[in-house]
């Protein structure tokens, strides 16, 4: 392993930043290490691949997930360490470790007490917010997801115009509080736009954006700045201890020493071909994340032997696309949290089939699109459709479009459900065989198919107004709607496994000394689950506080 680094001396050649603590990639993990580690006594350096800061969590809703914390209270929800494991180990299916799973329980509120009191980050419990799994054992109907608010990125200063903001709602300022009581996709026309359109202009984000933009003042107050436009290529090992990383920038090596630590946080591999087709199959093929999240942080870890776990899991979210929209150069894709929950739609597949409760979450939701059928050698469920009339076109945001606004040319219509199979590819016989059965369901307000609106999380993206069930209503006024839903992802959930302390595990089991990693670069704890609307960033940004607090201990 001290190959790389015997050629980097004999070059002679002087390395071109020296630190403590190098933390590679600037979401929510490598922000909450940079903090941790710089307050625990270390010189602290932070690089970033692209030219804006705060990656996959920047794009995201914001929400911390922290079973047990200390705003429950206030929302009038109790909790406990037992509960909290009971769920979250159901939902791990035996794909991590309890001493994983507990090691997050444990120092999740931690790292969020000192979250509150080295940022100006204030959190509320989402009291209505509810687990993906509320009716299983130890779940909740709230208050484990933790709301960051909005945030003026005026504090910014000049980095202002380097916050990466969300393509879909970064030009929106409302708390999750705010758009749950507001109705943002079951009562469109409701929204104060004149309220939004003022915060636009004071310069007020919410979700990722606010929560990136809060550590990102903080790290900036310590006189920490990110080095943007540096990409990680390869680790610098010497005697068996990491001690620094051959960079990129401007198209030259670029090298950093790191004489206390290297912390891997620089996402998941969703955007890599080649990876996706060796650990997930090939069937990631519209993922939800910056275009950036290519895999570094796991290839580097490869190349010195790290263990890998979890490879074949991904945070799942159905995707859909309207043709045109970019992002980074490449096609945007928009993952449907609500859509797909809202009366006067179903899913189907190219027989005019349903295969799945259309409101559940969405990471579950997607599982079933990857059924197999060994006879055919094929996946019947793929490729798969939203299919909607024009009640809920009256009535309900559908991506860019609200109530009102004429159909635009990349959606497919159709006056009658024949039409439109014929247009999609659909057995015409088989869709309306189905949607007749569904729309008795929705006249009944039972699902006795896939029990689509029994779950109290199924209700969270439904129609309140909607009886008798919020997530059901009849497919039947004219034209007909259909779109393209695609297997996507808010990031892959795979990578190298770490020990209590987050240091890397070798092949061997051992700790490989001088390397660390938190966020979606790591194998992730919840194994397939996903157990609440900030899981992501909640275990992230935990793993991040330990391995920031441990490299800036280390010798």
């Amino acid at each position: 392993m001290g190959q790389n680094m015997a050629w980097f001396k004999k070059s002679k050649r002087k390395s071109d930043v020296q630190t403590d603590v190098l933390i590679i990639g600037t979401g929510g993990a490598g922000l909450m290490a940079a903090i941790a580690a710089h307050e625990a006594g270390a010189k602290v350096t932070i690089i970033e691949k692209t030219n804006l800061v705060g990656g996959t969590t920047a794009v995201s809703g914001g929400v911390l997930w922290i079973p047990n914390n200390h705003h429950m209270g206030t929302a009038g929800i109790d909790d406990s360490r037992k509960d909290a494991l009971t769920y979250t180990r159901r939902l791990a299916d035996g794909r991590s470790d309890d001493h994983m799973v507990e090691l997050f329980l444990d120092t999740a509120p931690e790292m969020l007490l000192f979250l509150e009191e080295q940022t100006e980050l204030r959190f509320s419990a989402l009291a209505r917010y509810p687990d993906y799994h509320p009716e299983f054992e130890g779940g909740r109907p709230g208050g484990r997801s933790l709301d960051p608010g909005l945030f003026n990125t005026n504090d910014l200063g000049d980095w202002k115009k380097k916050l990466r903001r969300s393509p879909v709602f970064g030009a929106t300022a409302m708390s999750v509080t705010e758009a749950t009581d507001w109705g943002v996709f079951s009562n469109p026309l409701a929204l104060d736009f004149k309220l939004l359109g003022e915060r636009y202009k004071q310069g007020l984000v919410c979700y990722g954006a606010s929560l990136v933009g809060n550590l990102l003042k903080s790290l900036l107050s310590r006189g920490i700045e990110p080095m943007l436009e540096v990409s990680g290529k390869e680790l610098l090992v010497e005697e068996d201890r990491v001690i620094g990383l051959r960079a990129e920038r401007d198209g030259d090596d670029f090298f950093i020493e790191a004489g206390k630590g290297v912390i891997l946080a620089s996402g998941g591999f969703e955007w890599s071909k080649e990876f996706n087709a060796q650990f997930l199959g090939g069937q990631l093929t519209h993922p939800n994340s910056p275009p950036s999240n290519t895999g570094d942080g796991l290839r580097m870890a490869m190349q010195v032997g790290a263990n890998l776990g979890n490879m074949s899991e991904a945070w799942w979210c159905p995707s859909v696309m309207i043709p045109g929209e970019e992002y980074d150069g490449k096609q945007l894709n928009r993952g449907d949290f609500a859509t797909r929950s809202l009366p006067h739609s179903l899913i189907v597949n190219a027989a005019g089939k349903r295969f799945v409760n259309e409101a559940q979450n969405y990471n579950d939701l997607m599982k079933p699109f990857f059924a197999f059928d060994p006879m055919g050698y094929e996946r019947p469920n793929l490729p798969a459709w939203l299919v909607f009339d024009s009640n809920y076109m009256e009535k309900y945001a559908l991506q860019t479009i609200v109530p009102g606004m004429p159909v635009p040319e990349w959606l497919p219509t159709a006056d009658t459900l024949d039409e439109l199979a014929a247009n999609m590819g659909i057995d015409a016989a088989g869709l309306r065989a189905t949607v007749e059965r569904f729309n008795q369901f929705a006249e009944i307000g039972t699902d006795e198919d896939f029990h689509r609106g029994e779950s109290t999380y199924d209700h969270f993206y439904g129609d309140p107004k909607n009886e008798p069930n919020p997530n059901l209503g009849p497919v039947c006024k004219g034209p007909f709607f259909a779109l393209q839903v695609y297997p996507g992802a808010i990031g892959t959930k795979g990578g190298a496994k770490v020990d209590e302390r987050a240091r890397v595990l070798s092949v061997h089991g051992k700790a490989i000394d001088g390397l660390y990693a938190a966020g979606n670069v790591m194998a992730g704890v919840t194994g397939p689950g996903y157990p609440g609307a900030g899981s992501t960033i909640g275990t992230a940004m935990t793993f991040g506080y330990i391995a920031g607090r441990d490299a800036a201990a280390s010798e």
